[in-house]
């Protein structure tokens, strides 16, 4: 097969760095546009890869960005998009209307292939503004016939630097015990590489277009499980305290009026009210459709919680 060109948004983050360096290795030519170079430049060692610092709102700018490539492989996302109905401005912005202007510009400059990240539980009528901006967010990725749109929808993504069990792992070493609200809630847990790996196995198989890709990893927890995991592997395991309904809200509004990133929202809660879990449904594809051999948390996690390598990066993250 000839070489792809793609251009990859929100390549910035956590899981992109993951993607960027497993299409580098497949030899995939990759844009990166970024609004600036310094966030990025870390990329800049990887090769087939070109940096530029774009405007990606702005329509003309996607237009010219995605002439001539093969693919649009969207990664924009956030946890917290502000308070709305049915949903806050930032999960407008980036979750539903910048999937709506990058279909439209594939359209126009003739992109049939358009990868997008949704999420597990993505529901126009879903119980969180997350949820239901994600779910919209998959009808705009699919709003141009001319275009193939293949949705991932992984649960909650795990490996180096990431910022779930890494943050749990931090917590437990400053605190005796971990009060924890949503601590039934159930998670599928999914490796980055095999995220990785399920879009680089897409990208070349035509037959992925148009396709939804559930990712979900081999065992299935409540988050209370998962936090006692990350405090075992950092070697600061602490009790942990579920909280009732009522307090857990309370905590996620004292959180959400702190400066900075809150560690839980109210709207968080919401979306934890639907477990996070592969449902297996008839024509919705898994990662081991794709021939992804799944990796365990067991498999990876120990190493970089153990070392202290995925605390430190969190807590320079945090400004901690």
């Amino acid at each position: 097969m000839r070489d792809l060109n793609v251009v990859v948004f929100g390549a910035t983050g956590f899981i992109g760095g993951h993607l960027l360096a497993r299409l580098a290795e497949d030899g995939v030519n990759t844009l990166v546009p970024t609004r600036h170079y310094e966030s990025a430049k870390h990329l800049s060692t990887l090769p087939y890869l070109d940096l530029e610092v774009a405007d990606i709102h702005d329509d003309a700018t996607l237009r010219r960005l995605l002439a001539g490539r093969d693919a649009a492989i969207n990664l924009v996302g956030v946890l917290h998009g502000g308070h709305g109905t049915p949903y806050g401005p930032g999960f407008r912005k980036l979750h539903v209307d910048l999937p709506r202007r990058i279909a439209a510009a594939c359209a126009d400059v003739g992109v049939a292939r358009y990868l997008h990240m949704s999420a597990l539980g993505a529901d126009s009528a879903g119980p969180s503004m997350y949820q239901r901006s994600k779910g919209d967010g998959e009808l705009a990725a699919r709003s141009q016939p001319r275009v193939a749109a293949t949705i991932f929808r992984p649960s909650v993504v795990f490996g180096e630097g990431d910022h779930f069990l890494t943050m749990f792992a931090s917590l437990q070493r400053y605190l005796p015990l971990v009060p924890l609200a949503g601590s039934g809630a159930r998670f599928q847990p999914v490796y980055v590489g095999d995220v990785a790996a399920a879009f680089a196995a897409a990208l070349r198989d035509p037959h992925t277009a148009g396709a939804t890709i559930e990712l979900g990893g081999p065992q299935v927890y409540t988050l209370a499980e998962l936090v006692r995991l990350a405090g075992r592997y950092a070697g600061h395991e602490r009790h942990v305290l579920g909280l009732p309904d009522s307090v857990a809200r309370l905590q996620a509004r004292l959180f959400e009026l702190l400066p900075g990133e809150p560690v839980i929202s109210r709207d968080n809660l919401d979306s934890m009210k639907t477990d996070n879990v592969v449902q297996k449904q008839t024509g919705v594809l898994t990662a081991e459709a794709l021939g992804i051999k799944l990796t365990s948390i067991e498999a990876v996690a120990p190493h970089y919680l153990g070392t202290g390598k995925g605390l430190d990066d969190y807590r320079a993250r945090a400004g901690r």
